[in-house]
């Protein structure tokens, strides 16, 4: 929190004092105060502040870290000059954000963002990124990914190029204040602490990640596998037989329906001439036997008979019955040449 006395004259700070309220009726506490080249901090703010400001320059800033949740209020710099009785005043209001969720899990073989924003009301310049990775079994802390904006451009820290070669990459954009990184394919090995810091000149933002990994077999929904050689070869050659027997099986569906049919067929005959025989006064078909007609033969050849069968119906017979009517007696008519 900057607290700088401007003037065009030279004076020289004798005091510095930083007080805390967490409200606007709440009782103010110290924080730190500085007398005689002497900062004390103070109350439970002794081991978390510290002046960064230079004090024979008129700046009297202070560095508060590891910032809680009951700090967020309003922070005030007095600052008195050497032979006046004047006092220089600035309130910085902090609000403390809520924290987002530090743990993650992940499954073997994913990819794992890791989120680390910087925010605040003033204007703060990004000089260095610096992510570390410290495992469950070994307690030293590695490099994961080192970018400088002393350079044009950010760059991995070439130590680390073993362990997480070609698999960090930086998705923040670091004139943000956002220092986010990717972690790809994530290993068995990648589980552990993960911590982001984020350098603004001399102020230092840190978060820390915790990364669960979880093995490929422990899935709540397994992914489908692949048909393994031998089970394609199966169903290749069931495909094929089936194209091959199928010939085969419609030359015997085939004549298996010709064989139905034709045994129909002969039942039907069987059961139209037993019915014939039950029943002979139904017959459709009569033979005119007992009267012939007669028809002329050429002279030299044999006398011929015709019989011509008619079938048995109404009008038919009451004919049959006018032609006899005709006929001379005995039956049989003559000729013309008077045989």
């Amino acid at each position: 929190m900057g607290c700088v006395f401007q003037s065009t004259e030279e004076k020289h700070v004798t005091k510095v004092d930083w007080m805390f309220s967490s409200g606007q009726h709440a009782e103010g506490e110290y924080v730190l105060f500085y007398y005689s080249n002497f900062s004390v901090p103070m109350g439970r703010f002794k081991n978390r502040v510290r002046l960064v400001g230079d004090v024979l320059h008129n700046d009297g800033s202070l560095l508060l870290e590891n910032i809680q949740e009951a700090d967020q209020g309003n922070f005030t710099c007095e600052i008195r000059i050497k032979g006046e009785s004047k006092v220089f005043k600035k309130r910085v209001m902090v609000h403390v954000l809520p924290e987002d969720p530090k743990e993650l899990i992940i499954h073997v073989g994913d990819s794992a963002e890791m989120g680390c924003v910087f925010q605040s009301t003033e204007e703060k310049l990004v000089t260095k990124v610096v992510w570390m990775f410290s495992s469950e079994e070994h307690d030293k802390e590695v490099i994961v990914l080192y970018s400088d904006l002393k350079f044009n451009k950010p760059m991995r820290y070439p130590q680390n190029w073993g362990r997480f070669q070609n698999r960090v990459n930086l998705v923040g954009n670091i004139f943000q204040n956002d220092g986010s990184i990717m972690l790809q394919s994530v290993k068995k090995s990648d589980r552990g602490v993960y911590t982001c810091n984020i350098h603004l000149g001399s102020l230092v933002f840190r978060k820390t990640f915790v990364l669960h990994v979880i093995l490929e077999e422990t899935r709540s929904t397994p992914r489908p596998e692949g048909l393994g050689g031998n089970q394609l070869v199966i169903i290749v050659g069931i495909v094929c037989a089936t194209l091959l027997l199928l010939p085969v099986l419609i030359l015997i569906v085939k004549r298996t329906h010709r064989n139905k049919s034709s045994v129909n067929s002969t039942a039907n005959v069987k059961s139209l001439e037993n019915m014939k025989k039950a029943n002979p006064e139904k017959h459709i078909y009569s033979s005119i036997v007992t009267r012939e007609l007669m028809e002329e033969e050429p002279s030299g050849q044999s006398e011929a008979t015709y019989m011509i069968m008619h079938p048995v119906r109404p009008s038919l017979k009451s004919a049959s019955n006018k032609l006899l009517d005709k006929m001379p007696a005995g039956g049989i008519p003559k000729t013309e040449q008077g045989f």
